[in-house]
């Protein structure tokens, strides 16, 4: 019968919420990155701003 059958989930399983995970880690990284290299260009301090930067982006999406 088909009230018995349990339900599939759709095609790819969890490739989707891979792929979102992914987008949140590279995105956070560029937005953050981006942000530190505006201060880096504002206080002229060598780079250090934009790998400050990329690691709260990394680590701010990975809490999502």
């Amino acid at each position: 019968m088909a009230g018995d059958q349990s339900p599939q989930p759709p095609d790819g399983g969890g490739a989707g919420q891979g792929w979102v995970a992914i987008s949140y880690l590279i995105a956070g990284i560029a937005v953050w990155s981006f942000a530190g290299w505006l201060v880096d260009q504002w206080l002229d301090l060598g780079g250090v701003p934009i790998g400050i930067g990329a690691v709260v982006g990394a680590a701010g999406a990975s809490t999502w």
